[in-house]
């Protein structure tokens, strides 16, 4: 989830120092590069970029020095192409007299760049920021004006993202938007452009809000939307925003975490469509298909992607995979495994030091390494034969929760892929994430007071919903400080039956197929007088046996409907901690990033 700024001003200025602070501010979205270019009157384009922090390449590069009437600056969540000076951005087109930077993921990237390197373009790096770029030049070249050229590159450029592009030789900025964030704002005497509010604020509340499949463009007078449709203009009033910054950079929710959680629908939408565009997802599905035994590693959250990937390699594709948590991968496994094995590798952070040591055991015996990864350049994206990212963007909030899905979604996609299912049926599950957030919503916070005076519960899943079961109660310990023990719904009466007692909460995960089962365990501990809450889809069955039922939208697809039903879970921790005053966003005791063993 990368971010960008762009500025134009009447008179030529040290941009330098505004580009800076715009950086800074966007910072809190996470990056791992960072690049400046101010464009002079006198046809000049001065680019600095490298990979590292605001502060530190700016410092190295001399960024305050930079002057112009108009200036991009850019922060680099890396998704295609690692972390480097050639793939930060802005990028020159192949004259240099162009320069642009976006924010998102051009799927199409790699064709995109077959394309312009046949077509006689520079084509200098690997990032899809440059295709935005050369997408705009290639009909610049055919003779077309700026917005002509936009609403033509905008068909060639499949995915979501936002793009600001500047060129020598006229005093404007142009911006467009398909999927990512982007809002302008309003100086006297220029204006600006970001994919984020956070980095206009201080220079103006005078605010814009651009609407997919629209081009704004930036003068020293103001702003001109046009249409990508049509080409026409259109009319849109600024408004007059009193946010605070923190206000802001939490996109007007709370805490991080409750704007991670309604993240979800987003990132999903992006993940389903990258992987339609990886090519590095057919030759992983070749790996598995052919391999002796398929190992799924993790820790913590990313381990319970892992059983639940399990579950769906199996019910989908009828492979056989192998969860593990990562350090008794090496105990238990990895002394018997081989060149004929696979292991795919799975963690928010690619740093997990336990997840390393597992990929170095497995490489020393000639296993095949693929990983999931939130953060391409990372150590696991390095040392991996092959990774698919996550693209979740940067998660603030401790406890992982758009990580999570974006993990079991990725699963859920590899089973159909290798199962030779059509993998659009899946582009269902963003809007149905919509739906699921809106419905259970007030269900869950309404719950509250039954959890009150308990420092103690358990969540139960059978199948599909036992990890799911499992990773809300991770979520609810995080967070709430309270013991809540995950665990398989019929292993309930082998032993922690007998905590059962009056008003005792415990939350069953009900898959559609699992309801008599799941019906069965609510029996056994109401009877003995505990609180039975059933999360899952409409299903008379659950309101005749449990005393609380919150009811999710109905999928139609249970392998869809397991996915959805962590975010009640989610829901339900984030409103457990506020209720007992506790910052849901950091945990006490806890990093994001574990690389200690």
């Amino acid at each position: 989830m990368c971010g960008i700024f762009g500025i134009i001003t009447r008179d030529e200025q040290q941009l330098g120092p505004l580009l800076i602070d715009a950086g800074r501010r966007l910072s809190y979205r996470g990056y791992d590069s960072v690049g400046c270019a101010t464009i002079h009157r006198d046809g000049k384009i001065d680019l600095r970029k490298d990979a590292g922090k605001v502060d530190e390449v700016a410092n190295r590069l001399g960024f305050s020095e930079m002057t112009g009437s108009r200036g991009i600056l850019q922060l680099r969540w890396a998704t295609f192409g690692a972390p480097s000076q050639v793939n930060s951005q802005p990028h020159l087109d192949s004259d240099g007299d162009m320069v642009g930077a976006h924010n998102g993921n051009v799927v199409n990237n790699v064709e995109l760049r077959q394309q312009f390197i046949a077509e006689g373009m520079i084509v200098r790096s690997t990032n899809d920021g440059e295709s935005c770029v050369h997408a705009v030049e290639r009909y610049v070249d055919r003779g077309m004006d700026p917005i002509e050229a936009i609403r033509h590159a905008y068909q060639d450029l499949a995915g979501d993202y936002s793009f600001v592009i500047g060129r020598v030789g006229e005093e404007k900025l142009y911006a467009f938007k398909k999927g990512s964030g982007l809002v302008a704002g309003l100086l006297d005497g220029g204006a600006v452009i970001s994919s984020d509010l956070p980095s206009i604020l201080p220079l103006t509340r005078r605010i814009v809000r651009i609407e997919d499949g629209e081009i704004v463009t930036l003068t020293p007078d103001g702003i001109t939307i046009h249409g990508v449709a049509d080409g026409q203009i259109i009319q849109r009033e600024p408004e007059l925003v009193q946010e605070t910054m923190e206000a802001a950079q939490k996109g007007g929710y709370p805490h991080f975490m409750l704007k991670e959680i309604h993240e979800q629908p987003v990132v999903a939408g992006e993940l389903l469509h990258l992987l339609d565009a990886s090519p590095d997802v057919n030759p992983i599905i070749e790996k598995i298909s052919q391999a002796r035994n398929v190992y799924l590693i993790g820790c913590g959250t990313s381990y319970h992607a892992c059983l639940a990937g399990s579950v769906y390699f199996s019910r989908i594709a009828r492979r056989v995979t192998i969860p593990v948590l990562a350090p008794q991968f090496i105990a238990q496994y990895a002394p018997a495994v081989g060149p004929r094995d696979v292991g795919i590798f799975v963690s928010q952070s690619g740093e997990t030091k336990d997840v390393l040591n597992a990929i170095e055991a497995g490489k020393q015996r000639g296993m095949g390494i693929f990983s999931l990864v939130n953060v391409v350049g990372s150590t696991m994206t390095r040392i991996s034969e092959r990774s698919l990212p996550l693209a979740c963007g940067y998660e603030i909030s401790v406890p992982a929760t758009k990580t999570f899905t974006n993990q079991v979604l990725s699963f859920l996609y590899l089973a159909y892929r290798l199962a030779g299912l059509d993998t659009a049926s899946l582009a269902v599950i963003p809007d149905l994430m919509v739906k699921t957030l809106e419905a259970v919503s007030h269900q869950v916070q309404a719950l509250e007071p039954d959890f009150h005076r308990w420092n103690d519960f358990y969540c139960l899943g059978y199948g599909l919903t036992f990890p799911i079961a499992l990773e809300g109660a991770l979520k609810l310990k995080e967070i709430t400080y309270s013991h809540c023990e995950g665990m398989l719904s019929t292993e309930f009466k082998h032993g922690p039956l007998s905590a059962v007692q009056d008003g005792y909460p415990i939350v069953f995960v009900a898959g559609r197929e699992d309801v008599p089962l799941i019906v069965s365990g609510i029996n056994e501990v109401t009877c003995r007088g505990a609180l039975a809450i059933a999360i899952g889809e409409a299903d008379p069955r659950l309101d005749a046996n449990a005393q609380k039922v919150v009811v999710m939208p109905d999928s139609g697809d249970s392998n869809i409907a397991a996915l959805l039903s962590v975010l009640p879970l989610q829901l339900l921790s984030y409103h457990l901690s506020i209720a007992r005053g506790f910052d849901p966003d950091f945990p006490r005791n806890l990093s994001k990033t574990l690389t200690v063993d």
